[in-house]
């Protein structure tokens, strides 16, 4: 039986030989197992990792890995809309690591990442059979703020676009001041 300690991921950043890889290849194969996506929805997670690394190492984007056991587990990209907006892309959980908190860290590790270099708001578009990574979203603060039908990947789906303000919370002072 394996300890607590040895469930829990590591989270690195993206950047060894084969991640960028990994990222296009997992997503289009889990994808397809999963929901029947064809392989117009690899080709757009392609683009998108291929506009990630012509950018790496520039600027606030950033991307991360889990680790399980050695084995890449996870990902997480973070991608700059505006100078206030930040996005978060490409989040994805290996079958076999669900249900350790994965996809918690690297939600989490995105969101913080973005509260420190100053974003005041963060946004992602995903699509309705994600029920997953939607309760993640929902759980971390998210609010879904806008959805519309469209077909892609060969499936019927609704898109999905959720936010989340990243303003520090304040709480009124007492009359008092204490």
């Amino acid at each position: 039986m394996s300890s607590p300690k040895e469930s829990v991921a590591k989270i690195r950043p993206l950047g060894k030989p084969g991640d960028l890889g990994w990222v296009v290849m997992v997503h289009g194969e889990q994808y397809a197992a999963e929901f029947g996506w064809d392989v117009a929805f690899e080709a757009l997670v392609a683009g998108i990792v291929g506009d990630f690394a012509r950018s790496m190492g520039s600027g606030p984007q950033r991307g991360w890995i889990a680790e399980k056991s050695g084995r890449r587990a996870g990902c997480v990209l973070f991608t700059e809309v505006s100078p206030a907006v930040g996005q978060l892309r490409l989040l994805l959980v290996d079958q076999a690591a669900r249900g350790h908190g994965v996809g918690r860290l690297l939600v989490d590790t995105c969101i913080d990442h973005a509260r420190q270099v100053g974003y005041k708001r963060l946004t992602l578009w995903t699509n309705d059979p994600l029920v997953d990574a939607r309760r993640l979203y929902l759980r971390a603060g998210f609010v879904l703020t806008g959805q519309e039908p469209h077909h892609s990947f060969g499936v019927h789906l609704v898109g999905q676009t959720y936010d989340l303000d990243l303003q520090p919370v304040t709480t009124p002072m007492s009359a008092t001041g204490a």
